[in-house]
């Protein structure tokens, strides 16, 4: 079963990304970044989340995300599914912090249980099919309006969404084009995907 090992960034300034990430989120060696000017505007066609325990947590992961510079697309708030907000890093990528908790579960932590990459695509049947076909096991398909793979080990889940759905999630336009400005480590590359995503092969661990 296909894994993601990391995700990186390509940012412009990977000095001030790596201090953003580091007092923001602090996730470590899943998230890295590397230097790039290629051209990209508007909503670039992904986000990260982080999937969190309780509101306070939330709370925190986005306080600290906004004190460094990040700005906000989706103020914190609560809904029907629970708790988060939306906020889009200081180089432009968009991150989503959100719980399904309604109330405090246990003492105030900075823990993220989950980081998932959501890929807008322009059709997510075809989409699913070629993950499919590259070794990716569907854990949850709402037809051709959402996928989540299962990557039980995995520091990272896929998932797929329309573009404009995803935009709409994210609270962005779905306008956008150029570079994704991201890359995807796992063992299922190297290869680029229907709408352009490129994954790269995962590095070997020393063991």
């Amino acid at each position: 079963m296909a894994a993601i090992e990391s995700v990186t960034l390509e940012v412009p300034d990977p000095a001030a990304a790596d201090a953003f990430y580091a007092a923001a989120f602090g996730l470590g060696a899943v998230l890295g970044v590397r230097a790039s000017e290629a051209p990209t505007t508007g909503f670039r066609g992904f986000t990260l989340s982080l999937v969190v325990s309780q509101p306070s947590t939330v709370d925190s992961l986005i306080g600290t995300a906004l004190g460094n510079g990040a700005t906000t697309l989706k103020p914190v708030k609560k809904s029907f599914w629970g708790y988060g907000g939306v906020v889009q890093a200081p180089d432009g990528a968009i991150w989503k912090v959100a719980t399904s908790a309604k109330k405090e579960t246990g003492p105030a932590t900075r823990q993220v249980d989950d980081i998932v990459l959501l890929l807008g695509v322009a059709d997510v049947k075809a989409s699913k099919q070629f993950y499919v076909d590259r070794g990716l096991a569907v854990a949850k398909s709402f037809g051709s309006k959402y996928v989540e793979f299962e990557t039980a080990g995995s520091p990272v889940k896929l998932a797929l969404y329309s573009r404009r759905a995803a935009a709409k999630d994210a609270g962005v336009s779905p306008d956008g084009t150029g570079s994704h400005r991201i890359a995807i480590a796992g063992d299922a590359g190297p290869f680029t995907d229907p709408d352009g995503f490129a994954w790269e092969a995962a590095p070997v661990r020393a063991g």
